[in-house]
Formats: C-alpha cells, structure tokens, sequence
C-alpha cells in the first residue's frame, strides 16, 4: 500500500518485454486479457459476465501449512510493517524479499537475522524480479504491499507457480483483474486474500461481534469511506507520491473503498447470504490538488501545470440483491480530518463512528447517543480481548497484526481465510463499477457475481478468536 516505487506509470507495467508479459499471465489465452475480451462482450455489458465454471460448493481450505515461508514484495512503508509482524509470530519463515530498492530489501533482511531467523535470499533486480523469485523459491505465501498496478501480476505468478498469495488493497481496479484474480485461485486451487486490515479494527470488531449477537435487529443500510486527507503524500516525491498521484490523473470514480467498505461486508453477509447488485457512484470537481501545487510549487513548476481526472469528493451508493443499501465515499484532495464514517444500522439500532457512539432501541436513553466505550466490557470481540495491545506500535496499530496473525493462523490449521478471492474481488471492484457509473452520467452499473451463486449457501463468517 505504502511501497516506494521508481515507476510512477499507474495502469501498465512499464518497459516490461513480451517475454515477461508472457510469465504474467498478461498474454494469455491468445492475448485475450489485453484485448479485454475474456470470452465477453465488455462493451455491451461493462460490469462482464460470468465465465466458465463454477465457484466451489464449500469455502476452500488448503492442507495446513506446520511453517510456512512467505516471500514478500514491496518492503516500503506498509510492507516493512507487515514484515515486521509477521516475524512475530509462530510459524513463520521469511524465506525471501524483493524490493525494487535493494536498500528496502537489505533492511528486512536485517531485521529477519535480529530475529533469529535464516538469510533470506534478496531480490532486487528491477520491477518484475517477483516473477524469479516465485520461479526459484520453495515458498508458502507470496504477499505484496507493492503500488496497486502490481498486486494483480505479483498475486498470478505467486499462484501460477503453487503459493498462496496475499495483497495490500485493493487488490485490483478493473473488473477482467478481479475475474483474472478469482480464475486463477480456482484454476490452481491456491488462497488468494486481500488484506483489509480495517476488518480487524477494534471498534469494527466491536460492532461486528454486536451483530452476531442480534442486538441492532436486521442489518438494512451501512456508511463507510476513505476520507483522508493525502495532498502532501501525493505530491512527495518518495513513498506513494511517486505513483498514487498518477491515477488522479486518468480515472475517476472511488479509487480506494475496502476500508470503509470492508466491515460492512462482513455485517452484511456479503458473498455469504447476500451479494452486491449494482451501483451508481457521482464525483464533484477536481479542485484540491491543482490548488495545492499552485500553493506549494513556485512558478514553473510542472506541478502546477498537471490536470486530474478525479473528483475531490466521490458518493457511491451500493444496492445489494436483499435490497440493503451502502453508501461509500472517497475524499482525498481535501482538507479535513481522517474519517472512515463506519455507520452500521439496523431496525433495533445503529453504530456511528468518528467519534464512536451506540444507539440501541430499549437500552440507550430516547434519541440520545451512548458513548461506545460504555460498551467494550460487555461486547468487546474475543479476538481484540484475548490479543489486546499485539503489534500496537506499529503502522496502524493492532489491526495490522491482528491480520497477519489470523492469515498465518488459517494456513497453519487448514482453515478457510476470513477474507477469500472473492471478497477481494467483489470489494476491488467497487473501483471499476464507481469508474463506470461516473463516466456514464451516474447510471446503475451491476456487479459481476464472482461466486457464480455460492454466496446463497456459503456460512456466515463466524466470530474468530485467537
């Protein structure tokens, strides 16, 4: 999510030659992914159609792994989080890193023998030196926090070479990546996971846990976003400013859901008892960045010469095929405070986050909020009260560990993941469906249905515990 990237080109790999297209799986099936065609009339139908196949009947679950050797890509910011938690717990062998910077790769390292750990083997020659490593090493896991135009082709050619695979989100932005993603995991019978490590927040968890206990009655509608104010770190000239400008430039739509978007799923029952149905996503002017580089560039400045396609502010609402509704948005080129919204309402009450408060019909005094604390001792989730305080000093605090901690607990025992490859294809495609509907002067635009019917009888994600 956070990975200093030399390349700033946001929608292809840049330089790449046919012979490492080729690995990547990009000019498969007689070029047909480039086409864009997929056996699909894309133009007809924006949202695609089904392919071939079928989902499988259960939730996959792969044999249990008793250690299991990740090699990670991406060791920037985010990454060097994840690495570091990931060399906390049980089980884990850090069997290889590359990074484009061998400065990033040669630090992880670092910290791998501080651990105890073996050498890993560093690779570092250039953007697409994953595809050798996934070649060359005996891995497990393949997990990458490089910037989003990677997290597809690192994730097939983990996949495509036997390993599991994890990805930052989100973990595609254009519908043929999410069915790219989804065919593979089916084809190779391999984990495919997003890591949406929101999911694993306290105060989501909190609410989580108090929906499986009934007590906000039938979940009907949900409000979540990324509002985030990132003018600074899009016009760094290190860290994500070398590439996540970039797609500011040429699309336009909600370019970064999963956060907002993620613990709604998961109290919604998507893909397992109901499914997102269409959507239709506006976006107000784009005003924010040009007026900070006039701000914060001097006069000839090719900064302030750049134009951008994205909307300061961008709403989506969500239908689902039970009829909820969601509302998610996107706003990152304006001042404000950090906000997720984080809304949760049902017919016996509501959550609301920023600030975190509870309303529940017979229990809160009549239209006055309780405050959310007041609600921890009694409904706290197991997984944050048996595991308060992991990883808090780092990145985002516990959430980020807790993540990693529940990925490498489901590998070792065999379990189905909490997030599969179609939540991450259902959630990443929010980026797609928002990009349509806005070009399309808002009209609804349908979700493609990854699980080709599953989601009616696949189990409800259940309260996990350490």
């Amino acid at each position: 999510m956070r990975h200093e990237s030399d390349s700033p080109d946001a929608d292809s790999p840049r330089g790449v030659d046919r012979r490492t297209l080729l690995k990547l799986g990009a000019l498969g099936a007689g070029a047909a992914v480039l086409s864009g065609c997929r056996g699909r009339d894309d133009e007809a139908a924006p949202s695609g159609s089904p392919p071939g196949g079928a989902a499988p009947e259960a939730l996959f679950a792969a044999p249990p792994i008793e250690t299991v050797r990740i090699g990670f890509v991406g060791i920037g910011g985010m990454g060097s989080v994840h690495v570091r938690n990931l060399l906390d717990i049980e089980g884990v062998e850090m069997t290889a890193l590359c990074d484009i910077r061998p400065g990033h790769a040669e630090r992880a390292r670092d910290w791998v023998l501080e651990a105890g750990g073996r050498e890993p083997t560093l690779y570092t020659r250039g953007e697409t030196d994953f595809i050798r490593m996934c070649e060359a090493e005996e891995l497990d896991l393949v997990y990458t926090a490089t910037p989003w135009r990677w997290h597809v082709p690192v994730c097939v050619a983990a996949m495509e070479h036997g390993k599991h695979a994890a990805t930052e989100v989100p973990a595609a932005y254009t519908l043929e990546d999410c069915w790219r993603l989804v065919e593979t995991a089916e084809a190779t019978q391999r984990h495919c996971v997003m890591m949406e490590n929101v999911n694993y927040g306290r105060w989501e968890m909190l609410v989580f846990h108090m929906v499986r206990q009934g007590l906000f009655g039938e979940i009907l509608h949900g409000e979540g976003g990324y509002l985030h104010d990132l003018r600074a770190i899009k016009f760094a000239d290190t860290g994500e400013g070398l590439w996540r400008r970039e797609h500011s430039k040429t699309r336009n739509g909600n370019l970064y859901p999963t956060h907002g978007l993620g613990p709604i799923a998961n109290c919604m029952d998507i893909n397992r008892g109901d499914r997102f149905d269409y959507a239709v996503s506006m976006s107000g002017p784009s005003r924010g960045l040009q007026a900070f580089a006039r701000e914060h560039f001097p006069e000839g400045s090719p900064e302030r010469d750049e134009t951008f396609a994205l909307g300061d502010v961008n709403v989506t609402l969500i239908k689902t095929l039970l009829g909820r509704t969601i509302y998610v948005s996107h706003d990152t080129n304006l001042p404000r405070p950090y906000s997720r919204i984080h809304l949760v309402q049902g017919t016996r009450g509501l959550f609301q986050g920023y600030p975190e408060r509870v309303y529940l019909e017979g229990r809160s005094e009549g239209h006055r909020w309780d405050d959310a604390d007041g609600y921890l001792e009694e409904f706290e989730h197991p997984l944050w009260r048996e595991m308060a305080g992991a990883g808090a000093g780092r990145g985002h605090g516990s959430m980020d560990y807790l993540e990693d901690y529940r990925l490498i607990k489901c590998l070792r025992e065999g379990l189905p993941t909490d997030m599969n490859v179609y939540d991450a294809a259902a959630l990443s495609a929010v980026c797609a469906v928002s990009e349509s509907s806005v070009a399309d002067r808002s009209r609804p635009v349908d979700f493609p249905d990854f699980t080709r019917g599953r989601w009616e009888t696949w189990p409800q994600l259940g309260v996990v515990t350490a």
